[in-house]
């Protein structure tokens, strides 16, 4: 493991130097390696049902195959072998980001419009308002995500609409409290000031002036957050009270090493977590330059 970690730094190097020498600047060649790999989950995710894959989810049609068959690599009937139902690791890692990521996604989308609207009123309009949603977001805030989580996940079905309604809670409060806080900003410049002068509206104002100077912070902490939650998913996953079997997610592939498994058969546990590590690390590197760009407090650091 040592020497495969370190023949992959080697090469990263490598490939930074070349690049370096090819455009005569430094190129953060880790980047550019994160969004390929981003590019690629991505691509498979949505093709997913017109490519060429195993048995993923139909534990009847796996019978028929091996258990636990080692990984073959390319070109065999299972490159990275199959599970104890006989079911296709590859298909099963891919259907999986499927899951996994829409619902990361859905949460995000969720979170960032409830909260992000939800903190342009109470930044703008302040007062009471502004105390009781700050008093709700704070109270959100002070219950610990996982056991919030659960208590969710205990209650509601365990489909994706409900798991990204459950874990959308999680994004609201930031996003409340990023958009407020930008808001506030925003809403004492020059040009907001004027506009009000001339006798435009409060829906006018947030909507025209207001909220395109909030929502690219907004967008950027998006970004951070969907890795948050393919984590968060692939925790309530392997606890068992998220996408349940034999919808594949990434955390519910991983929950199949248990009792010994991984032990005799360590792929089982390896090609999802390694998916689920370059995922999360990939959208944490777009997340940080799109702070980087799109909010002013990030840049200044």
């Amino acid at each position: 493991m040592l020497v495969l970690v370190a023949g992959l730094l080697a090469a990263i190097a490598g490939l930074g130097w070349i690049a370096r020498a090819v455009r005569g600047r430094p190129v953060d060649i880790v980047f550019w390696l994160g969004m390929t790999w981003l590019v690629l989950v991505l691509g498979a995710a949505a093709l997913a049902p017109w490519l060429p894959l195993g048995n993923a989810d139909d534990s009847v049609k796996g019978l028929t195959s091996p258990i636990f068959a080692p990984p073959g690599g390319i070109g065999a009937e299972h490159p990275l072998g199959t599970n104890n139902y006989g079911l296709d690791v590859l298909a099963r890692a891919v259907y999986g980001a499927r899951t996994s990521i829409l619902v990361a996604l859905l949460a995000v989308l969720i979170g960032t419009t409830v909260g992000g609207l939800v903190g342009l009123v109470s930044g703008f309009v302040r007062g009471a308002t502004d105390r009781v949603v700050g008093i709700l977001a704070n109270a959100l805030l002070a219950v610990p995500p996982l056991i919030l989580l659960i208590a969710l996940g205990t209650v509601l079905d365990p489909s994706v609409r409900s798991i990204a309604f459950a874990l959308s809670l999680l994004t609201i409060p930031s996003m409340v409290r990023l958009a407020r806080a930008n808001t506030i900003t925003v809403a004492q410049r020059e040009y907001v000031l004027a506009a009000r002068a001339l006798g435009a509206g409060r829906v006018r104002l947030m909507l025209r002036e207001v909220l395109p100077n909030v929502v690219l912070p907004v967008l950027s902490l998006a970004v951070v957050m969907i890795s948050v939650l393919v984590v968060a998913e692939a925790s309530l996953s392997f606890l068992g009270i998220g996408i349940e079997q034999p919808q594949p997610t990434w955390g519910n592939m991983i929950a199949e090493g248990q009792g010994g498994v991984m032990e005799k058969h360590p792929f089982i546990v390896v090609v999802p977590g390694i998916c689920l590590f370059l995922t999360v690390f990939s959208f944490n590197l777009l997340g940080e330059r799109a702070q980087k760009r799109w909010d002013p407090r990030a840049a200044k650091l």
